[in-house]
C-alpha cells in the first residue's frame, strides 16, 4: 500500500503518463483538503495574460495569470507571501498565503509595495469532490511532495514538475528525467 499523507501545503505531481490534458505534467499546490473535498491551483501553467489586462479596474502590474485548474475559469486567485499585510488571508503553508482584501491588495499595487515577485495569480482552480481525490491518490494519479514557498514565486515554470520530482530524490530523480512525450516503438 502507498503511504501517502494529503494535507493542506503539499504540493501534489501529476504522474508521468498522466493523459488528462488539465494536469499532464502539473505541480498543483493543495490549499484546502477537507473530508467535503479539496482546493489547489496548478502553479506551473503560465498563460499568455497579464493581471491588468483581464481586470478592467486592476492598476497596471506586470504579473502573469497562471491557468490554476479546470474550475471555474471565469474567477481569479491568488497566492503571495505578504502575509498579515494582507487582511483575510489564509495561511496555506510557511511563506505561502491565499487569497485576502482584494481592494487592500489593489491599494499596495498602487504604492509599489508588492512587486509581481509577491503574488501569483490564477483564472480557475483544481477541485475534487468528496473523496475524489483519495480515490485519485489510491489509483497512482498523483505524488505528494513537500511545499517551498520557492516553488511559487521563485522557480520558473516550465522547470517546476521537474525540479520537484527531482527534490524527492530515489527513483523521483529518474522519473524527473524522462522526457514529457515518450515515443513507443
Amino acid at each position: 500500500m502507498v503511504n501517502y499523507e494529503i494535507k493542506n501545503g503539499i504540493i501534489l505531481l501529476a504522474e508521468p503518463f498522466m493523459l488528462d490534458p488539465n494536469f499532464r505534467r502539473a505541480t498543483v499546490l493543495l490549499c484546502e483538503h477537507s473530508p467535503e473535498g479539496s482546493v489547489g491551483f496548478v502553479i506551473n501553467r503560465p498563460t499568455e495574460y497579464r493581471i491588468d489586462e483581464l481586470l478592467e479596474d486592476f492598476p497596471e502590474f506586470n504579473s502573469i495569470v497562471y491557468q490554476g485548474g479546470p474550475v471555474e475559469m471565469n474567477t481569479i486567485h491568488y497566492l503571495h507571501n505578504l502575509g498579515d499585510l494582507l487582511e483575510d488571508c489564509v495561511k496555506v503553508t510557511e511563506g505561502v498565503y491565499w487569497g485576502g482584501d482584494f481592494d487592500k491588495l489593489k491599494f499596495l499595487i498602487n504604492s509599489g509595495l508588492v512587486t509581481p515577485d509577491n503574488i501569483r495569480f490564477f483564472v480557475g482552480y483544481s477541485g475534487w469532490d468528496e473523496g475524489q481525490l483519495m480515490d485519485e491518490m489510491a489509483t497512482g494519479s498523483w505524488v505528494t511532495a513537500d511545499m517551498h514557498p520557492n516553488y511559487v514565486f521563485k522557480t520558473q515554470a516550465d522547470e517546476l514538475w521537474q525540479q520537484v520530482m527531482h527534490n524527492k530524490g530515489d527513483v523521483y530523480s529518474v522519473i524527473a528525467t524522462m522526457p514529457d512525450t515518450a515515443n513507443w516503438n
